[in-house]
């Protein structure tokens, strides 16, 4: 009798055994041997592996080795055969059901689009089978496996497992699963610290003021306010700017924003440490980054102790971005204004909410030739802002709804938003004292259809955007986040241009790991520093 043959007949064997199934376990180690066969030996013991794994509880560690040397064949068919009938193994056994949950999950990372969806089905079999020990095996993955393994679990759970409806997400399996997450956070890298608080974000804690408490405390013990690490290192400002953004929509009248302000304040605005944030090519996207995430933050603050040299801190910034006029209409057309105008917006709207907080504590106020030199920077920045939203006016007069859907019309929008937001502000601003009357919705926020809100692009003014955009383009690329390439938008005139970058806080520039217990509860510092302190 050929082996083909034979696998039928132990086949029949077992099927037709009933009560005294467990006596054949020839047959059955028959069937595992077959795993070492031919191409069909392999397929059919791949299938009559599962059928009887439950009767011979003494082989089932080697059946279960057995089906997962089929998962790993050179042969596509065998191990999509293979993986498809991993679920079988999990009938009613804990133990195979974990390693099998271990098992699919390291295969979340293959690239092979139809191996990749039978292991998501086959993954989502096994949870609906019993999801606590199956959840338990992909949290085995997110501790012992590698970066590429750890951050598609997590991407399972957060598109995948939290999608599968409160009869498989239990309250006690969500509380499970946080508890998984919050263990994960002591060492996760940049990418996987977003993950677990989007997963954080979509349970019971992203629902009520407790948990929103939580999700900030969280962030708050992975930012490491409290250290005394050189602020100007690239890995400590990116680690800021993940961890405020993961934050900031938790921030509310109840729940402040205080220990960030002051951390910003304190630590990154100072002028000098500021001139050298991310130096590299992309110091003006890490800055630009880092101010609309402060904007976000600034009204949930309390009232800042030393609020004078903290609201200096952010004139002193603001300034940058306020040039002094031309003298001469000579000296403007051999060198044409450049605005910055998303960081005008960022700053002008941080210190417009400070002096409403603290109107006692703006000392440039106090100071005679200061509060000249901000009135003329803040009249200059008005002449060309009021010119751009001229421009943009007229280029968006008498578009159909249609045509405004456009990248290139959507992108004139922001910039209009942008630009009428300054306006709004140094209208307020320009008073002698300043007032604080206006209220604005920063032009990134999408008013309460969207809980986390989105952010714009940068608006740039001036040649100068034009001329960089492709250097920085190609420099933002990242392979993790493909979405950062930069477009551009320019204006009839020629004269003007928007540098755009779409990823708002997500642009990862360190791949080391989070390391918990650095201060206590499961913050902690990059693994993997590329600076030591």
């Amino acid at each position: 009798m050929d082996n083909i043959e034979r696998l039928y007949k132990c086949y029949e064997v077992l099927s037709e055994a009933g009560d005294k199934i467990a006596e054949h376990v020839a047959e059955y180690k028959e069937i595992l041997q077959a795993v070492k066969g031919t191409s069909k030996e392999k397929r059919l013991a791949s299938q009559f592996i599962g059928n009887f794994f439950k009767h011979f509880p003494d082989l089932s560690d080697t059946a279960i080795d057995a089906q997962f040397d089929l998962c790993e064949d050179d042969d596509t068919q065998i191990r999509r055969q293979a993986i498809k009938d991993l679920p079988k193994l999990c009938q009613g056994n804990a133990d195979a059901t974990i390693r099998v949950g271990d098992t699919l999950a390291q295969l979340l990372i293959l690239d092979d689009a139809t191996e990749l969806q039978q292991v998501n089905n086959s993954l989502l079999s096994i949870i609906k089978l019993d999801t606590k020990n199956a959840i338990t095996g992909l949290f085995q993955q997110i501790t012992t496996g590698d970066e590429p393994t750890r951050e598609r679990c997590f991407k399972f759970i957060a598109t995948k497992l939290l999608t599968m409806g409160p009869t498989i997400i239990t309250k006690e399996i969500e509380d499970y699963i946080v508890e998984e997450v919050k263990k994960a956070l002591q060492d996760v890298t940049a990418d996987e610290f977003h993950l677990c608080m989007t997963i954080l974000g979509a349970t019971k804690l992203g629902s009520t003021i407790t948990g929103h408490a939580e999700l900030v405390k969280l962030a708050t013990e992975q930012a490491e306010l409290n250290t005394d690490a050189i602020a100007v290192d690239d890995e400590v400002v990116e680690r800021f700017i993940q961890c405020a953004t993961a934050a900031a929509p938790y921030f509310s009248k109840t729940i402040k924003s205080t220990q960030f302000v002051s951390y910003v304040c304190d630590k990154l605005l100072p002028i000098d440490t500021w001139n050298l944030l991310a130096t590299a090519v992309s110091q003006d996207q890490i800055q630009l980054r880092l101010l609309k995430v402060f904007a976000e933050m600034i009204s949930n603050s309390d009232k800042l102790e030393n609020a004078s040299e903290r609201i200096n801190a952010v004139y002193n910034v603001l300034l940058e971005y306020m040039p002094l006029p031309k003298l001469t209409d000579e000296d403007v057309a051999d060198a044409p204004p450049s605005f910055q105008f998303s960081h005008a917006e960022c700053l002008l709207y941080t210190l417009h909410t400070l002096g409403k907080k603290h109107p006692g504590n703006l000392t440039f106020v106090e100071d005679a030739e200061k509060l000249k030199d901000f009135r003329a920077r803040l009249q200059y920045l008005a002449r060309g802002t009021q010119g751009y939203i001229k421009k943009l006016e007229e280029s968006l007069k008498g578009k159909t709804g249609e045509e405004l859907k456009t990248e290139e019309n959507q992108l004139k929008q922001t910039a209009l938003k942008t630009t009428s937001n300054i306006n709004i502000l140094i209208r307020d601003l320009f008073h002698s004292p300043p007032i604080f009357k206006h209220d604005i919705v920063l032009s990134w926020i999408v008013p309460k259809s969207s809980k986390l809100g989105k952010r714009h692009v940068p608006i740039t003014f001036g040649d100068k955007a034009a001329a960089n955009g492709k250097e920085d383009s190609d420099q933002q690329e990242k392979k993790s986040r493909p979405s950062n390439e930069q477009k551009f938008y320019s204006p009839p005139s020629g004269k003007y241009s928007g540098k755009v970058n779409p990823n708002y806080g997500n642009n990862n520039n360190n791949r080391g790991r989070h390391r918990g217990g650095g201060g206590g509860g499961s913050g902690g510092g990059f693994r993997n520093r590329r600076y030591r302190y």
